[in-house]
């Protein structure tokens, strides 16, 4: 809770104003049963009407006045936690787009929904109530403590028993409620993430008869899920009945010593019905008070899990150097640069040494999982090496502003990522205000331009979330329109020629050449067709530089490369 405050600043005017209308409405309702006694004791007592019909206008003046600050007081209660939610929900998703690959892995997306969405809602209502009643019931039971010693005497003497007896049930409950609550929120996350990826993999699932498993899956989390849920409940659901039987036996010892203090004549008819009240507003506001301690344990557990991402700082920091004063344009180079995933038993890369100069394009190929995709994620920082230097226009990656260094670059990923709204809506991904000219030259590059004219509404076509209405080609081509609509001085291509057919395969790479002008090219391919006429050529196995040269070059001094080759276009086309 402490770091939620600490970023999220509730307006103190707002809390001011909603403690005196809380106040006034304490006193409101403390007042009624002063004026019953009164009632009592010298209207109904001596037969007076007039006495009668004054106390009760009086009663009925105060209950509206009541009625409409508790309004008042909800209103501006609500609209406290309703900014309050806004406010950490920005707070978080502005500290995930800071999160590197790094952060990403360690908490998942299942997780980063889950906090950012169901936390945040159970932390919100819990301020909500704890504005209203948590301010409302303290006020009460203090103010009912005071009248009722004042009137009762004696008879008030039942509560130096019933509140620390329901005070320490009411932290014993608490305390184990906690527990399961912060079970219950892992759990939950666990069956977001099962969730997510049936409805991410539905294909796939489908294309190989693995329903009846994944539902099988689903349902094993979701019956421990409810196992938890139960557990809690049960032990939550021993709240109600224990203040309730508590209460029952306060009030009954009340009237008990009330009416043999009556029938002793010291004590008035009128001050037992009052101080019968004030007692029960005690134990009413902590009934009250209760219901927050019953919400306490799960929102504890989600403002800690909401604070963990807030706490977290990303791994990798902005520089200072400026982006005006780099000695060099367009150039890349990898000196001696060795990485691995965190939590990797061994490195993914080893001593990666190269250079790609500007207007060069440079190719990466090898066999799978052999860290070929694991080197572009390094150009933009999407990761930091462990050791060695990446140097982007001969000054280390680390020293630039984050900003800078992206703005760069024009990263087309291996996983095609396209955005619901409509296709220039995705191009201006690249250049913020593109204009239509724009959108038709970078179209024409990336080989889009062709789908795209036959679309109904052209540019302004709909794209839904994830691009699920194109095909793996067409999201292909989109995504290297986004990235030419930027004119980046360095362009990084991972394995994105994969998805198209030879054809436009070869014209894209034409068109490629003709419009980087002086910019770097460096791109990971699984066909050689796609890297023939590269600059460079860089083969990778096992996380090492095995082969670096042109196409002809690395038939006759890479193995590998021309066994690859010769797999790919037969050994009498080479």
């Amino acid at each position: 809770m402490k770091t939620i405050f600490s970023k999220v600043k509730l307006k103190p005017k707002q809390v001011l104003g909603l403690f005196l209308l809380v106040l006034f409405s304490a006193v409101g309702q403390m007042l009624l049963p002063s004026f019953l006694a009164q009632m009592i004791s010298h209207g109904v007592a001596e037969s007076e009407n007039s006495v009668i019909w004054m106390y009760a206008a009086i009663m009925a003046g105060i209950t509206v006045l009541s009625c409409i600050i508790s309004f008042l007081s909800v209103k501006i209660a609500s609209y406290i936690s309703t900014d309050f939610g806004a406010q950490l929900r920005n707070q978080v998703f502005s500290r995930v787009q800071e999160f590197s690959a790094v952060e990403m892995d360690k908490f998942g997306t299942a997780s980063l929904v889950t906090r950012s969405t169901s936390d945040i809602t159970n932390v919100q209502n819990f301020l909500t109530l704890l504005l209203r009643v948590g301010l409302l019931a303290p006020m009460m039971a203090v103010a009912g403590l005071v009248f009722s010693a004042a009137t009762g005497g004696q008879v008030s003497s039942v509560l130096l028993v019933a509140i620390p007896v329901l005070l320490i049930a009411l932290t014993i409950i608490m305390i184990l409620a906690s527990r399961y609550s912060i079970r219950l929120r892992k759990k939950l996350d666990q069956i977001n993430r099962l969730f997510l990826e049936s409805l991410e993999g539905v294909r796939v699932i489908r294309a190989f008869n693995k329903q009846k498993a994944e539902s099988s899956r689903f349902e094993e989390a979701n019956a421990d899920y409810a196992m938890t849920a139960m557990t809690a409940g049960r032990i939550t659901s021993l709240l109600m009945p224990m203040i309730s039987v508590i209460f029952g036996v306060t009030t009954a010892a009340v009237l008990g010593m009330g009416a043999y203090y009556v029938n002793a004549g010291a004590m008035e008819v009128g001050s037992l019905v009052a101080n019968s009240q004030y007692i029960s507003m005690v134990l009413t506001s902590v009934m009250m008070l209760s219901l927050v301690i019953m919400m306490f344990p799960t929102s504890y557990a989600c403002a800690k899990r909401i604070s963990e991402v807030l706490e977290t700082e990303s791994s990798i920091r902005d520089g200072s150097f400026p982006l005006e004063k780099r000695p060099a344009h367009a150039t890349v180079e990898f000196r001696h640069v060795t990485f691995a995933y965190p939590g990797a038993d061994e490195p993914i890369l080893k001593d990666i040494s190269f250079v790609s100069n500007p207007g060069e394009i440079t190719a990466i190929i090898g066999g799978t999982g052999r860290g070929k995709s694991s080197i572009l994620k390094l150009i933009p920082r999407l990761y930091d090496p462990m050791f060695g230097e990446v140097l982007i226009d001969g000054v280390n990656a680390k020293e630039y502003r984050m900003e800078d260094l992206r703005s760069l670059i024009g990263y087309v990923p291996q996983k095609n990522v396209l955005f619901s709204g409509d296709i220039a809506e995705n191009l201006n991904f690249g250049k913020e205000n593109g204009t239509e000219e724009d959108w038709k030259q970078a179209a024409k590059i990336a080989c889009a331009d062709e789908f795209i004219c036959k679309k109904k509404q052209g540019y302004h076509d709909a794209i839904a979330q994830g691009g699920t209405n194109l095909s793996g080609g067409q999201r292909q081509r989109m995504a290297i329109a986004r990235a030419m609509m930027k004119k980046p001085e360095i362009y990084v291509f991972d394995d994105s020629f994969s998805a198209l057919d030879m054809k436009t395969d070869r014209q894209l790479r034409q068109n490629l050449k003709e419009s980087i002008g002086d910019a770097t090219v460096i791109m990971v391919a699984q066909r050689v067709s796609t890297i023939l006429d590269a600059d460079r050529i860089l083969v990778v196995d096992d996380g090492q530089i095995v082969g670096n040269g042109t196409h002809k070059e690395l038939l006759t001094t890479c193995p590998l490369y021309r066994e690859i080759a010769e797999i790919q276009l037969g050994k009498e086309a080479i």
